[in-house]
C-alpha cells in the first residue's frame, strides 16, 4: 500500500473559509515548502540545495496555530510533515498572540552553527487597519523577548538568536505585486567608523512576499511556486504539471487526487462567498424597496433553479 504523501493530505480539508485557511497553513507548513521560503527569503540559506535545507536544516517540530485541521497528527516514517516550537506568547495584559507556523531553524555561519526562530503568516488582507510590516516586526520583538528564559537566562544576552517573521500576502495592492521585500537591522557610523560583529545586531528581519499573477517577469521562483500552491483558479492537472517540471516537487497519485479536493474546497469556498453577497442582495432590495423575494431576486436575474435554495434560506 502506497504511503500517503503528507504534501498532498496537506491540500485537502473539508467545510468552509476557516477549514480553508488551515489548509492552506499546513501546506506551508511542509518541509519542502519551508526550505523554498527559507532559501528565497534569508541569507542564511542562500547558497544551500532545497533539498539539504529541508533534511539539514529545519530543526524541532514546527507548529501551525490552526490546531483544528489534523492537530494531533505526528511525524511520518518520510519526515515530510514537521510540527513543533511554541506557537503562542502572552502577557498577563496583553493576553494571547498566536503564530500561523513557528519552528526554529540552524544555519551554518563562519564554521559554527546558529539557531534562527522563525514564524510564517499567510494575510489576505492586506489592509486590516494598520500596516502589516508594523506586525511583522512587532511578531519580531516578541520572539526576541520571549527568549528569556528558555534561550537565556540572567544577563546571557549573548544567547538570543535571530529570528524572522516572514509574510504571505495572497492579495496585496497592485503596486506591492510579485514582490517580497525585506527589513532588517543595520549598522549605520554617524560619527567616526566602527565596526560590530553582525550576528551582534543582527538579530530580527521581517520578510513580506507579496504575490501576483504570471505573465509579469518577476513571477519565478518563490512567487510562482505560492502562487501555484495556493491558487484557486488554477485546475489540479496543470498545478501538478508546474509543481514537478518547475520545482521538483513530487506528485503521487495519492497527492494528485489532494490536488484535486483543494481546488474543490477552494472553489466551494468563493460559490459560499457569492452565494453569501447574493443572499445580502436580496435582502437590501427588500428592506429598502419593500419587494417581495420573488420580485427582489427577479430584479437580480438570479437563475430560476436557484430561487428555491435563496428563498429557504431567507426564511430561516
Amino acid at each position: 500500500m502506497e504511503v500517503e504523501n503528507t504534501l498532498a493530505k496537506s491540500i485537502t480539508a473539508a467545510g468552509d473559509k476557516a477549514a480553508y485557511d488551515a489548509a492552506c497553513k499546513r501546506l506551508l507548513a511542509n518541509k519542502i515548502i519551508l526550505a523554498w521560503i527559507m532559501k528565497s527569503c534569508m541569507e542564511e540559506y542562500r547558497d544551500f540545495a532545497i533539498n539539504e535545507i529541508a533534511q539539514n536544516y529545519i530543526e524541532g517540530e514546527p507548529q501551525i496555530a490552526q490546531a483544528a485541521v489534523h492537530s494531533d497528527e505526528e511525524t511520518d516514517s518520510s519526515g515530510e510533515q514537521i510540527k513543533g516550537a511554541k506557537t503562542e506568547d502572552s502577557t498577563i495584559k496583553e493576553g494571547t498572540v498566536t503564530y500561523d507556523i513557528r519552528f526554529y531553524a540552524t544555519a551554518p555561519q563562519t564554521g559554527e552553527m546558529i539557531r534562527l526562530i522563525i514564524n510564517v503568516e499567510a494575510q489576505n488582507d492586506f489592509y486590516p487597519g494598520y500596516p502589516i510590516v508594523k506586525r511583522g516586526i512587532y511578531y519580531c520583538s516578541r520572539m526576541v523577548s520571549s527568549q528569556y528564559g528558555v534561550e537565556f537566562t540572567d544577563s546571557h544576552y549573548e544567547k538570543i538568536k535571530k529570528v524572522y517573521s516572514i509574510w504571505i500576502c495572497a492579495n496585496p495592492p497592485k503596486y506591492r505585486e510579485n514582490t517580497v521585500t525585506r527589513y532588517t537591522m543595520q549598522e549605520e557610523n554617524l560619527i567616526g567608523e566602527v565596526k560590530e560583529r553582525k550576528s551582534d545586531y543582527d538579530l530580527l528581519t521581517a520578510v513580506m512576499i507579496c504575490l501576483g499573477h504570471s505573465g509579469d517577469e518577476k513571477y519565478t521562483g518563490i512567487l510562482k511556486l505560492l502562487d501555484v500552491l495556493l491558487s484557486s483558479e488554477k485546475e489540479p492537472e496543470e498545478k501538478k504539471k508546474i509543481l514537478q517540471e518547475d520545482f521538483d516537487i513530487e506528485m503521487t497519485k495519492t497527492l494528485e487526487s489532494e490536488v484535486l479536493s483543494m481546488c474543490n474546497l477552494s472553489k466551494g469556498v468563493e460559490e459560499k462567498g457569492i452565494e453569501i453577497g447574493m443572499l445580502r442582495a436580496i435582502e437590501n432590495l427588500m428592506d429598502t424597496l419593500k419587494l417581495t423575494a420573488e420580485q427582489a431576486m427577479a430584479a437580480l436575474k438570479v437563475p430560476e433553479n436557484e430561487k428555491a435554495k435563496y428563498a429557504s434560506k431567507l426564511n430561516k
